[in-house]
């Protein structure tokens, strides 16, 4: 992508200065620049932890199994096609029980961490890259 942006001349001076200093030209100091300065707002945690923070952290990070995904998926396939039995359909309740109750598990355990750090629930998720997995 190419972006034109005007500058003052006293920045772009500095600008084209600071890369000289890096021996790089001054596109790619500008688009290092811009990374880095995006990289240091995402991921403004702090550096270090305490135990209970490190703690909380692991937990949020475990997530469950690829076997548990891969049987729920299966029998949400087996149900769509319509050949799901009637023991197939209370494990595929059971399972949707179990990874409903993991996420709200999780995202108690994300609440907890983001009190500590006086920062919003949206925020900590943004910053841990914490998303929905699509099902």
């Amino acid at each position: 992508m190419t972006l034109v942006i005007d500058l003052k001349p006293e920045l772009e001076a500095k600008v084209r200065e600071e890369a000289a200093k890096t021996g790089v030209d001054t596109g790619t100091f500008v688009v290092h620049a811009l990374e880095e300065r995006f990289q240091q707002s995402v991921q403004r945690l702090p550096s270090h932890l305490s135990p209970e923070e490190s703690a909380l952290l692991k937990q949020i990070n475990q997530g469950l199994p690829e076997t548990i995904w891969q049987e729920y998926h299966d029998l949400v396939a087996r149900r769509r096609a319509e050949t799901l039995t009637s023991e197939e359909q209370a494990r595929l309740i059971a399972l949707s029980d179990n990874i409903e109750q993991a996420h709200a598990d999780r995202v108690a355990l994300v609440a907890e961490l983001a009190g500590r750090w006086h920062v919003s629930l949206k925020t900590l998720m943004g910053q841990l890259g914490i998303k929905p997995r699509k099902v």
